[in-house]
């Protein structure tokens, strides 16, 4: 009894002094409400939880890494390495990264842990803007429902694996057609030429019918088509909903509720396994990989540069929405994470920290990669080039092709399937906590209390829209969310505005001034320039080339029809429209003429410190009035 009651009496002095500062940050007109209210402020801080922060810095550290490090750097970086000139890549890559990747890293970190707010609340900074923390919220629902379908393929393919053997290594399932010939086993096919129509082909013996080489498939493929997907022949024929994936998809939401429903206390210890355990499985197998036969060749076509490339500009488009994309740039996710931060943080050094294991992973993944490309090009007898594919290429069909030829598959098969339920795990939790946090903060009186459901709301939500993408025409869709809600333009799109919110209207100055006042000192200028110019510039040059390079999507050889395009663009205008409307809106409703709205939208007045003790004022007004 005694315990309780000195832990009473403690909590009781700290809301006096709690209630002391927030009266000295209130005017003096102020004060006397404040006063008034005392009994409403002590029910208040005892009926509303608070806002949360990180246990340690580490537990910081691993959870923007955990963001940082996706399923992109273990399937898309290494490919657009090979495909764009090996080492050659490193050039543009590394020029975006210093111009555009980490100062923009910088800044969303830095502007979170500023203002200690959320997505939506940090553009108090730049009201006008406020558009853009709606863009990035809606961007993080598409991102939500499309990403962790992905971790539910790899899930339905670790159960697959837990057994004698892999399910897809023979022809002789039920889901098999006669076309169906292991890719290791075609060598011992009996084949002769034909002239057919005038073309010359390729005939081989299978079974009891003669088949083009062209026909022919592999258990691999048809595995991954016929058994995993079920797929249909388009969009129009969206069929049954794959049951089994449909049990795969809840589970990794389960997953994902348990990992940030107690907040970023909780959510700090387990970014410890699942940010951290993907290195031990990616050592394990770059060890196997390396010492299989052809793994050298595999990561010579993955590191030898070839500069003719750099004369393309395709290649310095995907050096630049890479390091967008695998940065987790734009989702207001960074900002969120920052805001746990304490205030005296040195965010700068924790920035260039993450960017730094962030890069360096994404070129490990690609020697884990290509040591096993080189080994499945060997064994096939075929070049490493028509070996070579990117995400769900490289993932479903190429690497479960490889571990048929190593002893023990099903173990690597798990090992490599749950190594890229980890990867993508910690990127899905993160990217919806930044979405959480930014709309909690938005209405605290509402949320906060009521946080453990809201968030279980939000993941039923996601999960039901997330069924269309698992049944049977469910990889068409997929294919839309990927190339249209969660696509490149819409990226860079949002992105451009964040950055000429904060470097032009704020003003660049004043945001140094706020980054100092957190770590005591002025980072170098070179982030002034790029906030200033390159990363603007770079966003928008590359968001227009990737409008005038703009292509019809396809699916193998399925073209979509028009209205599928027409769901593509809605899905990216709902996030992209934001922006101008919600400027638009404000700027109407704003009164007063062309310079007061400047001043009181468009470049405030206030400094960072200002800024603060004015959001403190008013959550702690809004506090009070909602226990009066």
């Amino acid at each position: 009894m005694s315990n309780t009651s000195g832990n009473d009496g403690d909590r009781g002095d700290r809301q006096k002094r709690e209630t002391i500062e927030m009266g000295n940050l209130l005017g003096p007109k102020d004060l006397n409400t404040a006063s008034i209210t005392e009994t409403h402020t002590t029910q208040k801080l005892v009926s509303l939880p608070e806002r949360g922060s990180w246990s340690s810095k580490l537990d910081f550290i691993l959870s923007v890494v955990g963001l940082a490090i996706g399923l992109g750097n273990v399937w898309r970086f290494p490919y657009l390495c090979y495909k764009n000139g090996g080492g050659a890549f490193l050039v543009p890559y590394l020029l975006a990264l210093f111009l555009a990747g980490i100062p923009m890293f910088f800044m969303e970190l830095a502007l979170g842990q500023m203002l200690t707010i959320g997505g939506l609340g940090v553009f108090k900074i730049a009201p006008i803007f406020k558009g853009i923390g709606y863009a990035a919220a809606v961007m993080s629902c598409w991102m939500n429902v499309y990403y962790i379908v992905i971790l539910a393929w790899a899930v339905f393919y670790f159960f697959m694996s837990m057994r004698g053997d892999v399910p897809w290594r023979t022809c002789n399932n039920w889901w098999n057609t006669i076309n169906c010939v292991n890719q290791y086993e075609r060598k011992n096919l009996h084949c002769w030429d034909k002239v057919i129509n005038g073309n010359a082909s390729k005939i081989c013996s299978v079974a009891t019918a003669n088949i083009s080489t062209t026909e022919l498939t592999d258990p691999v493929k048809e595995f991954w088509e016929r058994r995993a997907l079920q797929i249909s022949s388009g969009i129009e024929e969206i069929g049954n909903i794959r049951w089994e994936l449909a049990g795969t998809l809840l589970l990794v939401w389960i997953l994902c509720y348990f990992c940030i429903w107690k907040g970023v206390k909780w959510t700090g210890k387990v970014v410890y396994f699942t940010a951290l355990f993907p290195y031990v499985l990616l050592t394990v197998l770059l060890i196997r990989g390396i010492t299989l036969p052809g793994a050298m060749e595999g990561i010579k076509f993955y590191i030898i540069p070839n500069f003719s490339k750099l004369s393309h500009s395709e290649v310095w488009i995907d050096a630049v929405t890479q390091i967008f994309f695998s940065y987790g740039l734009g989702l207001g996710t960074l900002v969120a994470l920052g805001s746990y931060n304490k205030f005296t943080n040195n965010v700068y050094k924790d920035a260039l920290i993450v960017c730094t294991v962030n890069s360096s992973t994404s070129m490990f993944a690609g020697f884990v990669i290509f040591s096993v490309i080189g080994f499945m090009a060997h064994e096939q007898q075929r070049p490493v080039a028509e070996v070579a594919a990117s995400g769900p290429g490289l993932a479903f069909l190429v690497y479960p092709s490889a571990v048929l030829q190593l002893p023990g598959s099903p173990l690597w098969s798990c090992l490599f399937f749950f190594m890229l339920l980890l990867i993508g795990l910690d990127s899905q939790f993160c990217t919806m906590e930044g979405f959480i946090t930014a709309i909690i903060d938005e209405w605290p009186q509402l949320l906060r209390k009521r946080k453990e459901i809201f968030i279980a709301i939000v993941c039923l939500l996601s999960y039901l829209v997330g069924i269309t993408c698992i049944s049977q025409g469910g990889m068409y869709i997929f294919q839309i969310l990927d190339s249209y809600a969660v696509s490149g333009f819409c990226l860079l799109w949002l992105i451009f505005f964040e950055c000429v919110s904060i470097s032009w209207c704020y003003g660049v100055d004043r945001f140094y001034d706020g980054i100092k006042d957190m770590i005591g000192y002025y980072p170098t200028v070179w982030w002034k320039f790029c906030w200033c110019v390159t990363t603007p510039s770079i966003c928008l040059g590359v968001f227009f080339f990737n409008i005038v390079q703009w292509t019809p999507i396809k699916y193998l050889d399925y073209s979509y029809p028009w209205w599928a395009h027409a769901f593509g663009w809605f899905t990216a205008l709902s996030s992209m429209l934001y922006i101008p409307i919600y400027m638009f809106w404000l700027w109407k409703r704003t009164p007063g003429d062309l310079c007061e709205k400047i001043r009181e939208i468009v470049r405030i007045d206030e400094s960072i410190s200002q800024l603060r003790e004015k959001m403190h004022r008013e959550a702690y007004a809004k506090e009070i009035e909602f226990n009066s």
